[in-house]
Formats: C-alpha cells, structure tokens, sequence
C-alpha cells in the first residue's frame, strides 16, 4: 500500500519512540542492553512516565491535553530499546505463539489480530485451557502471519507488533524501512524472538542484542502492558512451581537420559535438545534430565531408529502430541512394530510421553513443567496418565503441581 494510502484511522497513535544508538531510517531504534547476558537489568525494564518534551507550558501549543501525556509512559526490551505508548495497547499483532501466549495470559487472547498457523495452535492451546475455569480462547481463523504482508498490517492496524523486528527483517521482503515505516504509521514493534535459543543476530541488529528468559520476557511485556499485577500472580505460581520441582528433583545420578522429538511420520524424526539456552527449553531445563545423545545431536536433526536405539533414552517426549490431530497411539505403534524401534528402553518401558509446544507463553510453560516433572519423575511428582487423545489430563487436585483457579483469575482479572 503507498503511503498516501494509508487510511487516516492508522495515524491515531504516536508512534514508537525508540532510544539507543542504532539508527534505522526515520527512527533511532537502538538496543538495550548489550551485553548478551541471560539476565536483563531491571532498572531498564521497569515501566517510566516518558518525556514528551511538551514542558510545563500552559498555552496548549502542544495540542495534547495534559491527561492525554499523563498516560504516556515507556516500556524497554531489546532490539528496540526503549518504547514510548499513548496507551495501553488492546489489539495485538503476533507472530510466534510465545508472543501470542503472553497477550493470553494478560487476559488478551481474544484481541489478537495474528500469529503463526492460528487454526493449528488454536486447537494445541485449547487443549490446555480446557482445565483453566472460565477461561476461554479463539484464535481460529486469524491471520496467519508466519511471512507477514507489510499491507496487512496496515489492514489489522493493531495496536502493538508484539514481534521481534529482527526476526522480521531475515526475510527478503522486509527492510529497516519497512519496519520504520509501520512503527510510525502504525503502532510499535515490542518484542524479542532470537532469545529462543540465542540466536545471532544479523545486519543492524547484531552486536548490541540481548538475550531473555521467558518469564523475564513475559515481565517487560507486562509492563509495556500496564499489566504489573497479573504477570505478579503469574510469576508468584511459577516460583512455587519451580520451589516444588527443585525440592523434589532427585540427585543427578537417578535422573533418567530422554531425548524430545517430533515427528509426522517415522520417515522423519526431528530430535531437539533438552538444556540448551534459550525460552525453548524453559520447561525441560528446571527438570534437569540426561540427554540421551549427549550433545552429539543438534537441535532440529533428523535420526532414525538406529541412532534413537544407540542413545536409548529412558524417556522419550513427543512434541504436539497434544495438537487434536496427532494419534498418540499410532505413533507409539509406529515405534513399538519396528524391530529397533521396539528395542529403545522407552518404548520397552511404555515411557513415550507427549508435549505440547516449545514456542510457548508463560501458561503454557506451567502446564509442560508440571507435566514433564511428572513425565520424568513418576515417583517424585506423582504418575503421568498414559495418554492418547483429548485434552490435558484432569489430575486429581492433590497431585496438581500448580493452582488452576489462581491462573485461571489471573488471566480473568480477577485479582
């Protein structure tokens, strides 16, 4: 769309001010941080009333009533830096179901205008939300924004980009410019992708990023949000839950080896690593396991039966095992009726579990925590329920690593 095309309803936010050191067409979008370290500094995170430079001046020449930059305030994450807002943003543009994930535990799942295959996660993330009461989750049908249309955005004229412009900038269609071009005519990019597995930056972007834990993420979000009380309930059931799992945990040397794969069809076995750093592994790494390939596997590496037998892992965890259309049960036939598949110890042992996602927001994060706790330590957790369809177990109350209803408030506002 030309820009004297732009409908006048996408110009009725400021847009993003960004601060640092990098400049970037029209804006200066620079990085906070910098250091590459897994831990932000929390004074720049912290949410502050931002300096519109109107001044005391009483004469109106501004042309902003005073309530109107009393509600300004800013919020920083790495690669933007610091972001001003007129306003607490209400539609929101995703593009990974991290992002997707933190606007549904801020009680905006329903205002998301796009994120990557909705109709997919749509059913993987409902299967959770089946056990949260009187929450509720429809991203059926929404764009799919995986390779994002610059139009497009103007077209959902979404209040924030919850995405990571350096993730959006890798594909050919997308420039410094362009990102420019829709955080000032549009609203704001806020968010931060590469902290997946600590990827490296590239062009502009590279040399000055830094890196996010996901509830670390989630925190800033919230923030930029105006949200401060419902990532605190959030973050409070996350610390019980990882004070249990580390009470609980047994000495190294009785925690079983597992490998996490992912597969459509036994052709092609993806295999993922357990502890690397990054958000991806932020439901495995508390729980410490053995990887059974011991770093001899990348993540993302494709091996057969042959190589799964060689590391024979005590636990095998099989990601979208929750998604509605995968057949739990067809998968482990497929494993149980090879003749090496069969020999694996996990099979042996009927220890193949599933899982959900590893792009996944804080809610989601609680249900594969407690589910992986209990996946790996039976005996220290209480037994997983062998499952093949349907939604997230119901485990009896006593044997609940985590509060539903505090989550299920949380989200709901019910503080």
């Amino acid at each position: 769309m030309p820009n004297d095309e732009v409908p006048a309803a996408s110009t009725r936010r400021a847009f993003a001010k960004y601060g640092g050191s990098v400049a970037l067409g029209g804006l200066l979008a620079g990085c906070s941080g910098g250091s590459g370290s897994d831990s932000p500094d929390a004074d720049e995170n912290e949410s502050a009333p931002a300096d519109d430079g109107s001044g005391d001046s009483s004469d109106g020449s501004s042309g902003e009533s005073e309530d109107a930059a009393d509600e300004r305030y800013t919020a920083s994450i790495s690669p933007m830096g610091e972001v001003a807002f007129e306003s607490a943003p209400e539609t929101v543009f995703t593009r990974l179901t991290h992002h997707a994930g933190m606007a549904f535990a801020l009680g905006r799942g329903d205002d998301v205008t796009a994120l990557h295959a909705p109709d997919y996660y749509d059913g993987l993330w409902n299967q959770f939300v089946e056990r949260l009461p009187g929450v509720s989750l429809d991203w059926s049908g929404l764009y799919s924004s995986w390779q994002p249309d610059k139009e497009k955005l103007y077209a959902l004229d979404s209040d924030v980009h919850l995405a990571d412009p350096a993730w959006i900038t890798r594909q050919d269609a997308w420039s410094p410019e362009d990102i420019d071009e829709i955080a000032e005519r549009v609203s704001p990019w806020f968010g931060n992708s590469l902290s997946d597995r600590h990827q490296d930056p590239t062009g502009e972007w590279a040399g000055d990023y830094q890196y996010y834990g996901l509830w670390e993420q989630f925190e800033i979000v919230a923030d930029a949000f105006r949200e401060r009380e419902r990532y605190e309930a959030l973050a409070a059931v996350h610390d019980d839950l990882l004070a249990t799992i580390e009470e609980g945990l047994p000495p190294e040397s009785e925690r079983p080896t597992a490998v996490m794969i992912a597969a459509h069809d036994i052709e092609s076995i993806y295999a993922y690593t357990l502890s690397n750093p990054g958000f991806l592994t932020s439901h495995t790494r508390p729980l410490g396991p053995h990887d059974a390939f011991e770093g001899s596997v990348e993540s993302g590496t494709i091996v057969d039966f042959e190589t799964m037998l060689e590391a024979d892992p005590d636990v095998i965890l099989y990601l979208g095992g929750f998604e509605p259309g995968t057949d739990m049960a067809g998968r482990r036939a497929a494993f149980e009726e090879d003749p090496v598949g069969s020999e694996i110890t996990a099979i042996k042992n009927d220890r193949m579990h599933p899982q959900g996602a590893r792009y996944q927001g804080p809610v989601l994060n609680l249900f594969q925590l407690e589910m992986t706790a209990k996946q790996l330590y039976p005996d220290e957790f209480g037994a997983w329920p062998r499952y093949e369809e349907g939604p997230y177990p119901e485990i009896p109350e006593a044997e609940r690593l985590f509060d539903r209803q505090r989550v299920a408030d949380a989200i709901n506002g019910d503080l």
